[in-house]
């Protein structure tokens, strides 16, 4: 199939005396038009006397900058700001450096606050000394002067409560404790500004944590001990392995058992269409008769779509298909530097619009359960609304996992949300024409630094074992792209601006209402996610004026939504709340909703099960239309 795709040019008038840097970036330089004198009909224009002559307005090319000088000295600063990039992996120095400024600033003319530190320092060093003293006169009776919060499980071991290494991570989490106390409250300090400075402040101290050190942590010596330094030799190796894995671009050791089509993404399928954005997989049916209904999956183009799909005894998709559903999956391209211009208007167009007229075309007549998980779900549920407002009625449901639509409250990635922070990362994404894999994984590394990082690097490089690679762990690592256009509008008219819960996002020259929405919609958050916290998704009930029903998971952003039936140490809380229903705060919402135990999927189910029409034959592959590829296609293969 021959398919005509949408080309994006641009015209500019260029000159003769602009040739030279026609290539350049355009900046549109406003000036006051000149105004020049013009002698009065049948009147000659007076002499010129001896005097100094008469002044006119200046040549109109005198009151604007040089284009030549602009656009040159907008690639100098872009490209300075783009090689900083690279060395503080995409943090603004200069928003780092104004958000330590106001709090040095407040906190230097807080003499009372100073006073109160000091205090605390002095009580904390006290309680310190008596505990060390209490417990070498009486170990059994020497009770910890202070705790590691609930999710800090870096001192657990019975090694760290003997004598030294109990008063050493005492001292670490008192220190841990102060500073807290030092980088908060303070009157005056924007919300914004106080958090940057206690989460940088706290990366800094997780860095020197005595569990990072081999003779501060009393596990990696023992295990030094019990092996002669044979886990030093195997943690050595380890990291010269992983340095010339990263330094080859490869991924991380273990990866290579789970290759994408033989070991994840193995339910049967076809690529029933194709554009330069996205695939659409339409899965094989699995029951003699299928829903009426099809589920069309929209992820997030963040990620591989098949952290939907991953093993066959934890694929959402062959779930749904053995429960009877048709199963749709958009699978969206690797973007690479031709594709810097595509904005969010485009993976509106050529993603979820394309894949409903696709799906329209292969089953008429049918409404759609959507489906969007992440950056996915916000997505459709822009697309929900505009077709909510231009009666366009193919959506028969809507269900958001892990998706925010306000993004008022989006977690610790609202830290580095600001005008100079996105400049700068505009900049570098400007020189290379995309965000890369590495710059993006890192800063989701930084929100769970301990986990992700210095864990991770105790555990292969002290202790000299590698954790057992799972599908999610090697799903993670197959990163993708995303085009400069579309991360800095998703940021800015999102993140920054929230247009889209504030009813500002423009779709097609018009703003869009999530009001508008009428299909009844089932929204899922995850209690440890760091990407969307589940209070912001959980903000889907004062947005919208349709049933609700609220799921909240136990697990995390991604662990959380792979939860197959039969998974451990699973359950969930779920109420469904009425269109014209009071709205409860999610606080108390979580204090009244009942928890069952299992699976959420099995919920979900049901839930579509009974908003679905009756059983029918299932629809033949591609509805007679031409098919592409076998599933999973090409484009989640693109490196």
């Amino acid at each position: 199939m021959n398919e005509q795709l949408p080309q994006t040019v641009e015209h500019t008038a260029v000159t003769d005396e602009m040739a030279p840097v026609a290539n350049l970036p355009v900046h549109v330089i406003s000036a006051e038009p000149a105004t020049v004198s013009q002698p009065l009909a049948g009147h000659a224009p007076p002499a010129s006397s001896s005097a100094e002559p008469a002044r006119g307005p200046a040549p109109e090319a005198d009151q604007r900058d040089p284009y030549a000088i602009t656009a040159f000295a907008d690639i100098i600063d872009r490209s300075q700001h783009a090689a900083m990039a690279r060395l503080t992996m995409g943090l603004s120095p200069s928003a780092l450096m104004q958000a330590y400024m106001d709090w040095a600033v407040h906190i230097a003319n807080r003499p009372g606050k100073r006073l109160q530190l000091v205090d605390k320092a002095l009580r904390k060093s006290r309680r310190l000394m008596q505990y060390a003293a209490t417990y070498a006169l009486r170990s059994d009776g020497a009770q910890p002067c202070i705790t590691p919060l609930p999710q800090d499980r870096r001192f657990d071991g019975e090694d760290w409560q003997k004598w030294p290494f109990n008063v050493i991570y005492q001292s670490f989490l008192l220190n841990q404790q102060w500073w807290h106390n030092a980088t908060t409250g303070l009157r005056g300090v924007s919300k914004q500004h106080e958090k940057m400075v206690e989460f940088m402040s706290r990366q800094v101290l997780d860095m020197a944590s005595p569990s990072n050190f081999l003779f501060t942590n009393p596990e990696i010596m023992r295990r030094t001990a019990e092996t002669g330094g044979r886990n030093l030799v195997n943690g050595f190796q380890n990291l010269i392995e992983d340095l010339e894995r990263k330094q080859a671009g490869k991924k991380p050791a273990g990866t290579e058992r789970f290759v994408v089509g033989r070991d994840v993404a193995v339910t049967p399928g076809k690529v029933v269409y194709r554009n330069r954005l996205i695939e659409l997989i339409e899965y094989a049916p699995a029951t003699a008769q299928v829903r009426s209904e099809p589920v069309l999956i929209v992820p997030a183009w963040i990620m591989k779509y098949y952290i939907l799909d991953l093993s066959p005894h934890n694929s959402m998709v062959k779930y749904l298909t053995e429960q009877g559903f048709t199963v749709y999956m958009i699978s969206w391209k690797n973007p690479d530097a031709d594709d810097r211009d595509l904005g969010m208007d485009d993976y509106l167009s050529l993603g979820v619009m394309a894949a409903f007229d696709r799906i329209t075309d292969i089953m008429p007549d049918r409404k759609v359960h959507g489906v969007g998980y992440c950056l996915g779900g916000t997505l459709l549920s822009i697309a929900a609304a505009a077709m909510a407002r231009d009666h366009d009625d193919r959506l028969q449901s809507l269900t958001l996992l892990a998706a925010q639509t306000d993004f008022t409250e989006a977690g610790e990635l609202m830290l580095f949300i600001n005008e100079s922070q996105l400049a700068f990362l505009e900049d570098m994404m400007w020189e290379q024409g995309f965000l890369d894999t590495t710059q993006m994984a890192g800063a989701f590394q930084m929100l769970r630094s301990n986990d992700l990082v210095w864990s991770y690097s105790t555990r292969a490089y002290l202790m000299g074992e590698r954790e057992p690679m799972t599908d999610l762990m090697a799903w993670n690592a197959d990163a993708t792209r995303m085009p400069y256009r579309m991360h800095s509008e998703y940021l800015r008219k999102l993140f920054l601006n929230n247009d889209l819960a504030e009813g500002r996002y423009v779709v097609g020259d018009k703003p869009v209402s999530l009001g508008d929405i009428r299909v009844p919609i089932f929204a899922v958050g995850t209690q440890r996610d760091h990407v969307a916290p589940w209070r912001s998704t959980y903000k889907i009930h004062r947005l919208t004026e349709t049933e609700v029903t609220y799921l909240l998971t136990t697990g995390g952003h991604n662990a959380g939504i792979v939860s197959e039936p039969n998974h451990r140490r699973r359950s969930y809380q779920v109420t469904t709340t009425p269109a014209d229903a009071r709205h409860i705060d999610p606080d108390t919402w979580a204090g009244m909703a009942p928890t069952r135990e299992g699976s959420w999927w099995e919920e979900w189910s049901a839930w579509l099960s009974a908003r679905s029409g009756g059983w029918v034959a299932p629809p033949g592959m591609a509805g007679g239309y031409h098919s592409f590829d076998d599933a999973p296609g090409r484009y989640v293969l693109q490196p």
